[in-house]
């Protein structure tokens, strides 16, 4: 089988001539939905950095841990900025376990990430896909899925999972979302830095290069000016593995882990920047 044009989760059109991030995320994670080229780079990641693909598990978990958390501050609605191709332990997955009626929009502007994920979703009156750039939020705020599932009048969770290091402008892409959600609503991210040495060597971003997505690293300062107008939970701004972690989980020495990782709220006297 030709997997660039055989495989029924790759949509017609797609330009598959570079690597992308979505995919060598999904390969890092032991999922199936990638091609030769995406493989090629990881790699290459994993021959720099073995414990690459240990980082993609920590901040797929951190993200899992996150949406209960924000399940059990009575938060029911979720928009997924750059969500990625799902594999298992999805949002919508951990949100309508708790509550079936929890609804979960996913964006992406990958075309195969946005496919799996209507196969995924169908049937799923909760759940929705967007095909669109995370950046544009006029775009993404005005979309179908957005306006008929979420009410932006209420709190939402915004989550931003290895997002903000795409962009190489990022604070005002987080600030236009922040003035658009309710009182209440919360912002998850993670972030790749160079604080740590787990993925400081500046071949990881050189090899990026090679793919659809540049990346930015950014410091801890950088990063917690993402949170300005929000009020950041306990433990603050850490790494993705010391977030909250499971009971019986062990620390994660940060210097091993290479994600900040954070969550706020934005208050209801919203803070001014």
């Amino acid at each position: 089988m030709n997997e660039e044009t055989d495989a029924d989760w790759i949509p017609a059109g797609a330009d598959l001539s570079r690597p992308s991030a979505a995919r060598i995320y999904d390969y890092l994670l032991g999922g199936a939905h990638n091609l030769a080229p995406d493989r090629e780079v990881a790699r290459r990641l994993e021959a720099i950095q073995p414990q690459v693909a240990g980082v993609a598990r920590r901040n797929r978990a951190f993200l899992r841990r996150v949406v209960r958390f924000l399940l059990e501050q009575g938060v029911r609605q979720f928009l997924d900025l750059g969500s990625g191709i799902p594999t298992v332990g999805n949002v919508h997955e951990v949100a309508q376990e708790v509550d079936p009626e929890a609804k979960v929009v996913y964006v992406d502007y990958e075309p195969v990430a946005v496919a799996h994920s209507v196969m995924l979703l169908k049937g799923n009156p909760h759940a929705a896909a967007v095909e669109a750039d995370a950046t544009d939020t006029g775009a993404v705020l005005k979309s179908a899925p957005v306006t008929e599932l979420l009410d932006l009048s209420r709190p939402i969770g915004l989550l931003a999972i290895t997002l903000g290091h795409y962009l190489p402008e990022v604070r005002g892409v987080f600030a236009a979302y922040r003035d658009a959600l309710a009182p209440g609503s919360y912002l998850a991210l993670t972030h790749l830095t160079n604080d740590f040495a787990v993925l400081s060597d500046p071949r990881v971003a050189e090899t990026m290069r090679s793919t659809q997505d540049n990346i930015y690293p950014r410091t801890k300062d950088e990063v917690l000016a993402l949170f300005d107008g929000f009020e950041l939970v306990e433990p603050g701004l850490t790494t993705s593995a010391n977030w909250r972690p499971d009971r019986l989980a062990a620390v994660v020495d940060p210097e091993a882990d290479g994600l900040y990782a954070g969550v706020g709220r934005k208050p209801h006297a919203a803070l001014q920047t």
